[in-house]
């Protein structure tokens, strides 16, 4: 099995809400915009793309908040995660076969279901005191 790269978007509005993308395949459960990563493509890339594809939205890739690195069974795979920020003007909607609902989201009130690895990538992302950017994830758990 080949080692698989993904990224993620942390897209935070003015009013400190997280957007997120609501999966219409699995537990059809809660997200950050994000994927794997296409044949010639940077992670900063990947995040943009897959933003894009599953929003609608245009972003501006920023600041690298973490890797996260989870092997198993059905995974080995290298999660990179970044903050990014949206060109002016623009509205998220689910602009993918994928997707469900875009919405924003309080960090004191996450949708259901929603893993402990989304929870996670989104508060590292958020800790601008963060000590670390590499993390080994275990197998999700599931806020239902």
């Amino acid at each position: 099995m080949s080692k698989s790269i993904g990224a993620a978007a942390v897209i935070v509005d003015a009013e400190g809400r997280i957007l997120l993308v609501k999966h219409s395949y699995g537990k059809n459960n809660w997200d950050l915009p994000g994927g794997k990563s296409e044949a010639n493509e940077s992670a900063q890339q990947t995040a943009a793309r897959e933003v894009l594809e599953e929003t609608g939205l245009n972003v501006e890739v920023g600041q690298l908040t973490g890797i996260y690195y989870e092997a198993g069974r059905d995974h080995d795979m290298h999660h990179f995660v970044f903050l990014a920020t949206i060109v002016k003007g623009q509205v998220p909607v689910p602009s993918s076969p994928e997707i469900l609902e875009c919405r924003y989201c309080s960090i004191d009130e996450w949708p259901r279901p929603i893993s402990d690895f989304t929870r996670k990538r989104i508060v590292d992302a958020l800790d601008a005191n963060r000590e670390r950017l590499f993390h080994t994830v275990g197998p999700r758990v599931w806020l239902e």
